[in-house]
């Protein structure tokens, strides 16, 4: 009865992991050293559908969304030349994340559109739900 309100909810935990994984990404753009001396490496989160039921009245019925995995992203980290800089190398570089302000902004702006809707959709399920128990 309430198949639209579960599925949204997961929806919105779902957006809400993507959101503050994004927010970490942001808060560690300039983080030159971290564990091990290496720069921060961005990560992002795999969504990936809620199993359904093989038996019984919700058979082959979606369940939603979960997060998966929070992943790290394998790109490689920005190079800066800065030989003064203490955590250069040997040849004067300098290691930065592979975080990119605008890849976070548009992940930042999609994660949170599509929570706005996931709450439009819940209101809406709820709101059906109501009226069919006032029947």
């Amino acid at each position: 009865m309430f198949d639209g309100m579960r599925i949204s909810a997961s929806a919105l935990t779902a957006e809400a992991v993507r959101l503050a994984v994004t927010a970490d990404n942001l808060a560690n753009l300039d983080t030159t050293a971290g564990v091990g001396g290496q720069p921060y490496r961005r990560q992002f989160v795999v969504l990936a559908p809620r199993p359904a039921p093989a038996a019984g009245p919700d058979a082959g019925v979606g369940q939603g969304v979960r997060v998966a995995a929070i992943l790290p992203d394998l790109s490689p980290f920005k190079v800066v030349y800065d030989p003064a800089s203490p955590l250069a190398n040997a040849q004067g570089d300098v290691l930065y994340p592979n975080v990119h302000l605008t890849t976070e902004m548009v992940d930042l702006i999609a994660a949170s559109r599509a929570y706005q809707a996931n709450v439009t959709a819940f209101n809406a399920a709820k709101a059906m739900e109501v009226k069919v128990l006032s029947l």
